[in-house]
């Protein structure tokens, strides 16, 4: 999990601080201290981390502590804010062209994910409504135009390509076809090198030159640490580039790039990569990754990330049988699909403040919601419209379907049960948004929280 070294580290140093009645500057050195020495160990740049630090000691020891909060807890706040601060203040979006297609030139080097991310940014605007393009503008590497179709096919965004045709020409002939036929996003898939050279940037120079992008991306490896950031300078002083894509950041405990890459670039992180799948993209938020790296959960990524989920066709057919109380187990079986889109349980459920550190040292089961679904499936469309009907026979034969025991499928129906007696408490309020609060009290995932995961 992203963070993960950092964010234990930073937890110990505000665990002593906690444990004083009042502080005194000796006491704010010292955690901060600590926190620099974290920093490093994540990888941070050193005159990054030294002057984040200089900065939240500056600031606690001049503070005026605020009589709602104790010191331990005001020196947190700083720390919270400054490290939002440091990776960007606020949330920074794509630019857009007054007059479509805006054109996003994608760039970087081979392995850090480039064409890949050029799929998962268009998917994620064609989700908004937006009509993207891909165009294949790597020539050069094997079977990158294949790639780039395959997944441009699995994410349903059409694909540009002219073979090996010059990529300044092939630029240029796909801005020329998207405003023709009405695409809003442009995506150039320009070539990567295993390093930064000239005969690289003079290529991008000339793409640059003649289709005048909008926004130049640069897709970088979050795992390379510090060396992430060096080829984002180098980058930026050659070409000149607007944002950051940060892959692997699930990958990446430490997250020193991440960290760092804004105020030694300049350049803020606009989308950062979190699993394989197309969907497994974020927008970064300094904010709620300052908070997320300080333990204190991030509700509003998970909230978006149910409501991305959950279309508003499905909380419409929810409501109905809420409101008629015949949700049934074909319901929850939509549930744990539309769940398992929504990223891995542990980082879900870390997102919900206080709940990530007591599941530090705690083995979460992620087949668990596989094992669920596979007794749903085992039943008939009539045993899971009316789970009343299942007597012990029928227990028996669902278990032996799906190679699980009798008693998992008990423990299912017991939860179906008192998931049926919350539900009723929520019947009559027909609002859309009433819908969405009662799915945020059952838990994380929406309406089915009360299942074991």
């Amino acid at each position: 999990m992203a963070f993960e070294g950092l964010s234990e580290r930073i937890e110990a140093a505000f665990k002593k601080l906690r444990s004083k009645g009042s502080l005194n500057e000796h006491d704010v050195r010292e955690a901060m201290r600590e926190v620099r020495l974290a920093l490093l160990e994540a990888d941070v740049n050193y005159k990054v981390a030294k002057e984040f630090t200089n900065t939240v000691t500056e600031r606690a020891i001049g503070e005026k502590v605020m009589e709602s909060l104790t010191p331990a807890q005001m020196v947190i706040k700083i720390v919270n804010e400054e490290l939002t601060t440091l990776m960007g203040g606020t949330r920074s979006r794509l630019n857009s062209a007054s007059h479509p297609p805006t054109i996003v030139m994608m760039c970087g080097l081979q392995g850090s994910g480039k064409t890949t991310h050029c799929a998962k940014i268009a998917l994620k605007l064609k989700a908004a409504g937006n009509r993207p393009l891909l165009v294949a503008c790597d020539i050069y590497r094997p079977a990158a135009i294949k790639q780039l179709q395959v997944i441009g096919e699995q994410a349903c965004v059409p694909v540009f390509e002219m073979g090996t045709e010059n990529p300044v020409t092939i630029a240029g002939e796909a801005v020329k076809l998207a405003k023709e036929q009405g695409y809003d996003y442009v995506f150039l898939d320009t070539a990567g090198r295993l390093h930064v050279d000239e005969e690289l940037m003079n290529e991008l120079k000339n793409i640059k030159a003649a289709v005048k992008p909008h926004e130049i991306l640069l897709v970088v490896d979050a795992m390379t640490g510090q060396d992430a950031v060096t080829v984002a300078t180098a980058f930026d002083e050659a070409l000149g580039i607007d944002g950051l894509v940060l892959t692997k950041l699930d990958g990446d405990t430490r997250g020193g790039a991440a960290l760092s890459a804004k105020a030694v670039t300049g350049k803020p992180i606009k989308f950062v990569g979190v699993g394989e799948k197309l969907e497994d993209l974020d927008v970064f938020h300094p904010d709620r990754m300052a908070s997320r790296i300080l333990g204190m959960g991030d509700v509003l990524s998970l909230i978006e990330k149910a409501e991305m989920s959950l279309s508003d066709k499905k909380v419409q057919e929810l409501e109905r049988k809420l409101n008629q109380n015949s949700l049934d187990l074909n319901d929850l079986l939509v549930q744990l699909k539309e769940m398992k889109k929504m990223g891995s349980m542990k980082d879900l459920l870390s997102m919900i403040p206080g709940v990530g550190k007591k599941l530090k040292d705690t083995d979460i089961d992620e087949r668990q919601i596989d094992r669920t679904q596979a007794i749903i499936l085992s039943m008939t469309v009539k045993e899971r419209e009316n789970p009343n009907i299942i007597n012990p026979s029928r227990k028996k034969r669902i278990a032996t379907g799906c190679g699980m025991k009798v008693e998992d499928v008990n423990r299912l129906l017991n939860q179906y049960r008192q998931m049926q007696k919350v539900y009723k408490q929520f019947s009559g309020k027909s609002s859309k948004k009433k819908m969405r609060r009662m799915q945020n009290s059952m838990g994380p995932m929406g309406g089915f929280g009360g299942f074991p995961m």
